[in-house]
């Protein structure tokens, strides 16, 4: 996602995570994905965040944006599955350092777009 798609994306998202107590430690969004690093409520399970998150998002970028729909035929913004890992041995500031370096870096912000 880049431009204003991936600006609006990151909106949402924050948005959705604030709405549910997610706090989004880093993130990401790629042209053809998002790298988030979340702490959520302990009672809240993984799918029940990707869930959320897709579906508000979803929504509401078809709704800004009607010319996806026909590129995202079928109502379906984001891809069916997700990859969701806990940091196990992992640090927090091993992830961070990751998403620091994963793309080229741009201005600090917890949660940036690419493009």
């Amino acid at each position: 996602m880049t431009g204003d798609v991936g600006l609006k994306a990151r909106e949402l998202i924050r948005q959705t995570c604030h709405a549910f107590e997610i706090d989004i430690l880093k993130g990401v969004i790629s042209k053809d994905h998002v790298h988030l690093l979340a702490s959520a409520p302990p009672n809240m399970a993984p799918s029940e965040i990707m869930r959320r998150i897709k579906g508000r998002t979803s929504a509401k970028l078809f709704e800004s944006y009607p010319d996806l729909k026909k590129k995202y035929w079928g109502r379906h913004f984001w891809a069916r599955g997700y990859f969701c890992v806990t940091s196990g041995d992992l640090t927090e500031e091993m992830i961070k350092e990751y998403l620091d370096h994963h793309f080229e870096p741009k201005a600090e912000d917890n949660f940036r777009t690419e493009g």
